[in-house]
């Protein structure tokens, strides 16, 4: 492949991976308030945000495996972008609870496919140039999200609450015309097959396993907060229904910068698990303190705070997850990491919904604060016991 195409197909996938995220989260902000105006409760709120996740702990694993046996990426992709249109279609003509909830999990199948394209974008580049790769499609993913999350209020304050789901459609069907002119190579597979006792082995790679309970953590926390709880938490602070957009700016364009500089200058920095312990302690704090915010200024830093901090994990997590792992076993293994990591995008969200219910509202965000602080204990405890094996060792030797 010629620089020229080469350039050309990843500007191309880049732009098709901003569409995907496009359609699946400009109707994010106003998803929970919408679901209190036609009368979901805090619990069925949490059910629906939670059945995303659900979705994507159950497909996810076998997209990814399946996508290693037959050698191929881009059925998948196709796949993905079709569902995610549908789902916001869904959205917008749904007339129950049922057809949001029903909507709310297409749209967690669509995302299922997110390992295909993230394989297949990592094709596109060499070895040592992973960590760019996972860096630049991160900032694409994060830049759809906050492009789509801020024009979200504003487009419900004036065509109302169906326009986001309808433009996403619209979007997504862009998307589909889009993803059947991305290219895949066959000659990055083996002419071998793989057998499936090798792929279990590759699920039960602990350095794998370890990174995937952090990204539960980490996604039960966002998914919780601005991808869950944040906007209603705003709205009844005193922020209008328009406000909403400048949350989603304080949050998210810290994010994206963290982002971008996590893999470049942050981990050379500090190394990757200092800087997975800081991230999580700062992300911890500033959830937690976030129930006791009582002015939109204060909302707005914090918030800012958190999107950077948050930010800084999930390029880390995408480089790690794979690093070790051969290119023909690694949509597998980026398979089982999003499925695992799919846990905390429905419990997370769910349980909160279910502690907002009978407890107010701060009780979901003080569970959240707690996970970041859950991920700290357990990566002190994991550094210690790595210290105990290999003076142990030293010792033997």
């Amino acid at each position: 492949m010629t620089l020229l195409h080469n350039a050309r197909n990843r500007f191309l996938f880049l732009v098709l991976s901003f569409i995907f995220w496009f359609s699946n989260f400009i109707y994010i902000p106003i998803l929970s308030p919408y679901l209190e105006t036609i009368g979901g409760d805090y619990a069925f709120i949490g059910m629906v945000l939670g059945s995303y996740g659900l979705m994507q702990f159950l497909f996810r694993l076998p997209f990814g495996i399946f996508s290693d046996l037959i050698k191929a990426r881009k059925p998948f992709i196709i796949f993905g972008m079709v569902v995610s249109t549908l789902s916001c279609v869904t959205f917008a003509w749904a007339d129950s609870l049922g057809w949001i909830l029903l909507a709310r999990s297409l749209a967690g199948i669509a995302a299922a496919t997110w390992v295909a394209f993230t394989i297949l974008f990592s094709s596109y580049f060499s070895e040592r140039d992973l960590h760019r790769a996972m860096g630049s499609i991160s900032l694409a993913v994060v830049l759809a999200q906050l492009l789509g999350m801020v024009v979200s209020g504003y487009i419900v304050d004036q065509w109302g609450w169906q326009a986001p789901f309808w433009m996403g459609g619209f979007i997504g069907f862009v998307g589909i015309v889009l993803s059947l002119f991305i290219y895949e190579s066959n000659e990055d597979f083996p002419q071998e097959p793989i057998q499936l006792k090798e792929l279990v082995s590759v699920m039960l790679e602990p350095a794998l396993l370890k990174v995937s309970f952090l990204s539960i953590l980490a996604h039960g926390i966002i998914f919780t907060t601005m991808f869950g709880f944040t906007p209603t938490f705003a709205l009844k602070l005193g922020l209008q229904t328009e406000e909403i957009s400048m949350v989603i700016f304080s949050f998210m364009i810290p994010h994206a910068i963290a982002t971008m500089f996590s893999g470049k200058i942050f981990v050379p920095l500090f190394g990757q698990w200092r800087l997975l312990k800081l991230a999580f302690g700062l992300t911890a704090i500033f959830t937690l303190c976030t129930p006791l915010i009582d002015t939109k200024g204060m909302l707005f830093m914090i918030q800012g705070f958190n999107g950077f901090s948050l930010g800084t994990l999930f390029p880390l997590f995408l480089g790690m997850a794979v690093e070790s792992i051969p290119l023909e076993k690694r949509a597998t293994a980026m398979g089982a990491y999003q499925a695992i990591y799919a846990i905390g995008m429905f419990a997370g969200p769910f349980i909160a919904g279910v502690l907002n219910s009978h407890l107010g509202i701060s009780a979901g965000f003080y569970f959240a604060g707690s996970l970041g602080a859950t991920a700290v204990f357990f990566m002190i405890v994991w550094s210690r016991l790595e210290m105990k094996a290999t003076k142990h060792n030293l010792k033997l030797n």
